[in-house]
């Protein structure tokens, strides 16, 4: 699947199973348009530092750019030594509730902790919808969805996430109508992990774009404040000028060198 070099279903005895946008794209341009059963599919460094990261890509929890904002992710941590694993979740919707994605991400979580490739740390990296999705981690489980086991991430990697500007009373788009499908608003609404960060927060690399005209800068400041009050720290940039999902490729602007910043970042809080 997706020429990953381990294939790991989050459902005992059962196969992952989801389908592509188009079954000809190479991976690193693969969009997931629909998961009946979730799988984490692992990317292997030449030279493992025994450290892990899960790579969450965006989509809006209708779609998932599992190849721009997840393969292509994996590979670029590849070469920095890490175990990457890409993890392709169920969408929030009415056969399986808004709670979905977070609970896929927490599996998939404990699955690479159990796995003995990450003995030395494991960190996540998300992208849009799944920068939301990966500062949950961090935060507390709505009390409404039941219990789950925290499963907090050692660092964070938050790229142009909606983090709590889709949540009912949080828009800064006045009078912004709910989104599509019920669930997926449901879960905008219970998850605003700015709000409900856990004591102790992760340290956190944040990268916006202060002209994104799908998910405000706002965002970014917003998540920088909640972990300072919360006891963490985070290295915000924010450039002036790039597209919604810059991801890795954005030539001939700014915003390209924002992996770079990463990586010595990494090196600095002592996970590299």
């Amino acid at each position: 699947m997706l020429a990953a070099d381990l294939v790991w279903p989050l459902r005992a005895a059962q196969g992952g199973a989801f389908t592509l946008e188009d079954e000809a794209a190479a991976p690193e341009a693969a969009v997931v348009s629909a998961v009946e059963r979730p799988v984490l599919l692992g990317y292997a460094p030449d030279a493992p530092n025994g450290r892990a990261m899960l790579v969450l890509g965006g989509g809006g929890y209708t779609a998932l750019m599992a190849g721009r904002e997840g393969v292509q992710v994996a590979r670029w941590l590849n070469g920095l030594g890490y175990h990457a694993f890409v993890l392709i979740h169920r969408f929030p919707h009415a056969g399986t509730g808004p709670s979905a994605p977070l609970d896929d991400a927490l599996a998939a979580m404990a699955m690479i902790r159990g796995s003995g490739l990450a003995d030395r740390g494991l960190g996540v990296i998300g992208l849009s919808s799944g920068g939301h999705l990966a500062a949950c981690l961090a935060a507390r489980y709505p009390a409404a969805w039941g219990t789950a086991e925290a499963q907090r991430p050692d660092v964070m990697v938050i790229g142009y996430a909606p983090v709590s500007t889709n949540a009912k009373g949080r828009t800064i788009v006045r009078d912004k109508p709910p989104l599509p499908p019920v669930e997926k608003q449901a879960l905008y609404d219970a998850l605003q992990p700015d709000a409900q960060l856990l004591p102790d927060p992760p340290p956190t690399f944040i990268v916006y774009a202060g002209n994104d005209p799908v998910v405000p800068a706002i965002n970014a400041q917003r998540l920088h404040d909640a972990l300072r009050d919360a006891g963490g720290s985070s290295e915000l940039h924010v450039f002036a000028d790039a597209p919604h999902g810059f991801a890795l490729h954005t030539p001939d602007r700014p915003v390209s060198l924002w992996p770079r910043l990463c990586e010595a970042w990494l090196r600095q809080v002592g996970f590299l």
